[in-house]
């Protein structure tokens, strides 16, 4: 009998043996075999997996701490199914509450399509109408029997959180920020051309399964932070002159421009139409071409008697004429076979160089053109930068057009409208950086937006970058005293009590479609700097066909003085008598 189980024993014995031989047998060759990595790489997907992270995109600030574009955390908002309880409930309070269709969003929870487990109802939902649904959710899972399966419920309701661009200010600034899609790609303005560091770069992180190792997920840093030269007080109070001026003038759009003409910060860029950009999707509705986004940059123009200052300055440098030249204006000249005529089609008679701009002759003009010759006269407007982009960091700028000797469709007679802004487009900040070197002792600036950004917690200022001299200093200094003496003799409407400013009006008939000017509409324009012995602002002023009255002198001048003033006060500027005194006694 004991032989009987002693047998019994002995083979359950080798038996269990034989398995446990099995498998390690079985262990070794896995771990030797060409499954092992298969294996691993199972093992390794229960332990966690890698996923993009995508960092916060960098915020914009003005020069001053101005929070102009930042992030705010909005919600996905969903229906995981298997939760689900009442259909008709989840789809009527959502239709209701997040303004949905509800035939739509019932069939979406009730005949999901692939066989989905979870459905996106709707994106971007704010916080405020997120905590309301959750609010409903919780009064409706008190208030009814859970039991009763046709009792009210938001059971199933799920949200899910991320960021989406914000922007505080609504539509100030509109024109210079852009706004981002909910592609998170930038469009216009800041937002396109610095994208690729607002963005940052996205990192492929390792995300472990496991909860208690959430602290091993690596912190991406978030997208470089931007702050403007754009000042957010003079912004708002620049828009608010330029929507007054509309009305007031009857203009049908315009621009106004605020620059620092000895470094290049763009202190205020307005412009019209704007939009709120926190509703960018109703661009199509504000905007019907990409160049009227933002005027200032990128809708070239004929700016008229402004450019005078350019050939006024080119005629100087050169040596062609003095600011004591005479000249004997018969009202008329002919240049190329084209009779070039003054603006009231009158002769001026005798004029020295600071009449010439005072009752901006357009014969003048063009006599000093004549004598300077297509070489010399193209070669300084080329130094100058006309017909070139400035380089504004500010997407879609245009480059406007100088047509010269040898293009198709260049004639003698260009050369005579070409010097009084005729036959010649250029766009606002292409002639602020221009005449920034008559303001600026005679080099040019770059205008620029970008004043400092922030990058992994180091804050990097952005130097400041001169462009070309086009004319010497000794002519820069003259031509702004006889542009200061032309306002104040004609007692012009640009001048401001206490500041002595150095500017030129520009009043241009629009060519049509036609080839032929209208007569009875302009572009009127201004463009002024002060103080003039020290200047610390220069001002650009576009009004797009004035209906109050054809002419800049009485429409962009006065509009001019006004933001002028406004901003000697912002900048705390004293007036030049007090400014000198103080000097004298230092």
């Amino acid at each position: 009998m004991r032989k009987q189980y002693a047998w019994r024993s002995l083979t359950l014995a080798i038996f269990f043996a034989f398995v446990g031989v099995a498998i390690v047998l079985q262990i070794v060759r896995i771990q030797t075999s060409d499954e092992a990595a298969k294996f691993r790489e199972m093992a390794n997907g229960y332990k966690g997996w890698i996923e993009p992270i995508y960092p916060a995109r960098g915020e914009i600030y003005d020069r001053n701490g101005h929070l102009l574009a930042g992030n705010e955390t909005v919600y996905e908002v969903g229906d995981t199914l298997r939760n689900m309880e009442n259909a008709d409930t989840l789809a009527e309070t959502l239709s209701r509450i997040l303004d949905k269709d509800y035939a739509e969003t019932l069939a979406a929870i009730t005949e999901p399509k692939d066989g989905s487990l979870y459905i996106t109802i709707a994106d971007y939902v704010p916080v405020q109408t997120k905590e309301a649904l959750e609010q409903l959710a919780e009064e409706m899972a008190e208030q009814y029997d859970e039991t009763d399966e046709n009792s009210p419920s938001l059971a199933g309701l799920d949200f899910n959180d991320h960021l989406a661009r914000s922007y505080p200010e609504g539509a100030l600034g509109a024109n210079v920020l852009g706004f981002v899609a909910r592609t998170g790609r930038g469009y216009f303005g800041i937002e396109e051309k610095y994208n690729d560091l607002l963005a940052g770069n996205p990192v492929d992180v390792w995300i472990p399964a496991d909860p208690n190792r959430v602290e091993e997920i690596p912190q991406v840093p978030d997208g470089t932070t931007l702050i403007l030269t754009l000042d957010r007080e003079l912004q708002a109070a620049t828009e608010a002159i330029l929507d007054q001026s509309l009305y007031n003038y009857g203009a049908e759009s315009g621009t106004i421009v605020i620059m620092d003409p000895t470094n290049g910060e763009i202190m205020a860029m307005a412009s019209t139409p704007r939009l709120d950009i926190n509703q960018f999707w109703l661009y199509e509705q504000t905007f019907d071409n990409a160049s009227k986004y933002n005027r200032a940059t990128n809708m070239p123009y004929e700016p008229g008697s402004v450019f005078k200052i350019l050939t006024m300055a080119a005629a100087l440098d050169s040596g062609t004429v003095e600011a004591t030249t005479t000249y004997i204006d018969t009202g008329a000249i002919n240049v190329g076979g084209a009779t070039i005529q003054n603006w009231d089609r009158q002769p001026w008679g005798v004029q020295d160089m600071t009449g010439c701009l005072q009752h901006s002759l357009n014969v003048c003009m063009s006599w000093l053109a004549t004598e300077m010759g297509p070489e010399t006269f193209y070669r300084y407007m080329d130094n100058f930068g006309i017909g070139h982009p400035t380089g504004v960091d500010l997407s879609g700028e245009a480059s406007g057009r100088l047509k010269i000797p040898g293009d198709s469709d260049w004639y003698p007679g260009d050369l005579a409208t070409n010097s009084f802004g005729q036959g010649v487009s250029t766009t606002p900040i292409q002639m602020m950086m221009a005449t920034s070197a008559v303001a600026n002792g005679g080099t040019m600036v770059t205008p620029h937006m970008l004043y400092g950004m922030v990058r992994n917690g180091e804050q990097y200022a952005i130097p400041t970058q001169d462009a070309e001299q086009p004319i010497s200093k000794e002519t820069a200094f003259m031509l702004s005293e006889m542009l200061a003496n032309s306002m104040q003799y004609e007692d012009s409407e640009a001048l401001v009590e206490g500041y002595r400013l150095a500017g030129k009006t520009g009043t241009a008939q629009i060519p049509t479609e036609g080839g032929w000017y209208a007569t009875d509409v302009t572009n009127a324009s201004f463009i002024g700097w002060g103080p003039i012995d020290d200047p610390r602002f220069m001002i650009y002023v576009w009004l797009e066909e004035p209906s109050a009255s054809v002419w800049a002198s009485k429409t962009a001048a006065p509009v001019f003085a006004e933001v002028a003033e406004m901003t000697a006060l912002y900048l705390n500027i004293p007036p030049d008598h007090i400014r000198l005194q103080f000097a004298a006694e230092q």
